[in-house]
């Protein structure tokens, strides 16, 4: 049976309210019951007390037990004579005038007192102190009291002449048996049994909205992920208190704000390949189709414009397999210890002509000083050196200026290329790294390019640990900045 969270958490606080009610219902059950029988215990230890100072004046004064052993009347009128002062002098002797008048009324000592005379009291008086206490002389023999072996442990001594003339004792109380005081225990823990039973009401009172009001957040959020799961991005939540459940809200925006974007450049990169894709198709369909209709002849012209196209769709193609090789972590790399300024200098070499040819001022500066050491992968630098030096060779305008710059701060060898106008704005240097992106003014077609070039640059930067940044280049151009870790034994 599914049983929904809030009714959950509801029974959850319910039960832990109950279980610490029952455990004080039944500890303060326990509690009155020990605490009323020690007290009933305590007046018998005092009235216990006076008999025995009863029974010295007893002694002293009659000169022997006999007066007990002769005068069945003698050991219930010490008993009675025992009783605590309530109401004082009067009514204690009040109350021995009824007794003796009841014995005499009756011929014989009340049920309670059968025990003075060896009998066994009846059951029902059998916990009654006057049925517990018992004399015994000085040879511990019976004098007066109940049948049975003494308790050691409840037995006081009698003295007179500053010699042991008997002993008093009482059997220990097990239980109450009083009817006065089990009717007050029992409305005592009925009282309890109402406290707890309220108690248990007013925490199921409260329990409810408490839980209802706990799991709202929670049912908000999981119709919010409901509504992600079906593909609405844009769903965003209130945030609430600085808790576990506001941390949650913020965490959930995160992720449907990351899914949106991911959402977002997937949509945007399926329609830049299609878009990238689709002309040098478009250019290759006409050029045969033309060819095939004899609009054109297939003239080396023909087939020299059909080979541009196809190289520009086999360089896009190439880009998007190492892009995709590094999405899935299979774009490998072969590092080893190697010089940064030995492998740009090969670079550099090969597109030195070209720079001239188109006119534009090439300069590089090299640190001076001792090799440049890092641990890197010398095909994957020299792509990434021929992906810049190309890139500012299509995007700067003839007779403009390329500096290279190589040097090294602390740990780090740094390389920067700074190029002439054209330039981008600030906005847009931020997304010069993203795939497919171009700067319509400066990037088309015609000067070849997808955008994907500096993407895999900073891929191939980020995999050696380096960093890249792009910025604006003091001649009016971008410069691109990279960072990377010097090493002389990493392996």
């Amino acid at each position: 049976m599914k049983i929904m969270i809030k009714y959950r958490l509801f029974l959850a606080m319910l039960a832990a309210t109950g279980a610490v009610v029952v455990c004080m219902f039944l500890i303060m059950q326990w509690s009155i019951g020990r605490g009323f029988l020690s007290y009933v215990n305590t007046i018998e230890q005092d009235r216990f007390g006076k008999l025995s100072e009863l029974l010295e004046q007893s002694y002293s004064s009659r000169g022997g037990w006999d007066f007990v052993r002769r005068d069945p009347s003698a050991w219930p009128e010490l008993l009675v004579a025992s009783l605590p002062r309530e109401g004082g002098d009067l009514e204690r002797l009040e109350r021995l005038g009824r007794f003796e008048r009841q014995e005499k009324r009756l011929r014989r000592p009340p049920p309670i007192f059968a025990g003075f005379s060896g009998m066994k009291p009846p059951a029902r008086f059998a916990h009654r102190f006057e049925a517990r206490v018992f004399l015994l002389d000085a040879d511990r023999r019976s004098i007066a009291g109940p049948p049975g072996a003494p308790e050691r442990d409840a037995i006081k001594s009698i003295r007179s002449g500053g010699k042991v003339v008997g002993y008093l004792g009482m059997k220990p109380r097990q239980r109450l048996t009083d009817t006065h005081q089990l009717l007050f225990v029992k409305k005592q823990k009925l009282a309890m049994a109402m406290i707890a039973a309220v108690m248990l009401l007013i925490s199921a009172a409260i329990s409810l909205p408490l839980a209802n009001r706990l799991v709202l957040p929670i049912r908000r959020l999981a119709a919010s992920m409901h509504r992600l799961a079906c593909g609405e991005f844009g769903t965003r939540v209130a945030i609430g208190p600085e808790d576990e459940l506001g941390q949650l809200a913020r965490d959930f925006n995160a992720l449907a704000l990351s899914l949106e974007k991911t959402e977002q450049a997937r949509r945007r990169w399926m329609a830049d390949i299609s878009h990238e894709l689709r002309t040098p198709l478009s250019v290759l369909r006409g050029e045969i189709e033309a060819i095939q209709d004899g609009i054109r002849q297939a003239s080396p012209e023909s087939m020299r414009s059909l080979h541009v196209e196809v190289m520009h769709l086999g360089r896009l193609v190439d880009d998007l397999y190492q892009i995709s090789l590094y999405d899935v972590g299979a774009l490998s790399y072969r590092k080893s210890l190697l010089d940064l300024r030995a492998v740009l200098v090969h670079a550099l070499d090969s597109f030195r002509a070209d720079f001239a040819a188109k006119g534009i001022e090439l300069r590089v500066d090299l640190a001076p000083g001792s090799e440049l050491q890092i641990f890197a992968d010398p095909g994957r630098l020299h792509q990434l050196f021929v992906n810049l030096l190309d890139n500012s060779l299509k995007y700067t305008d003839r007779g403009g200026q390329l500096r290279v710059r190589l040097g090294r701060r602390e740990e780090l060898a740094t390389v920067e290329f700074a190029d002439s106008a054209p330039g981008v704005t600030p906005e847009e240097l931020e997304k010069l790294f993203d795939r497919l992106y171009r700067v319509e003014s400066s990037r088309n077609r015609a000067t070849g390019g997808a955008g994907l070039g500096l993407a895999i640059c900073k891929n191939i930067v980020e995999a050696h640990e380096g960093a890249i940044r792009a910025l604006p280049s003091p001649k009016g151009g971008v410069a691109i900045a990279i960072e990377l870790p010097l090493t002389g034994s990493k392996t």
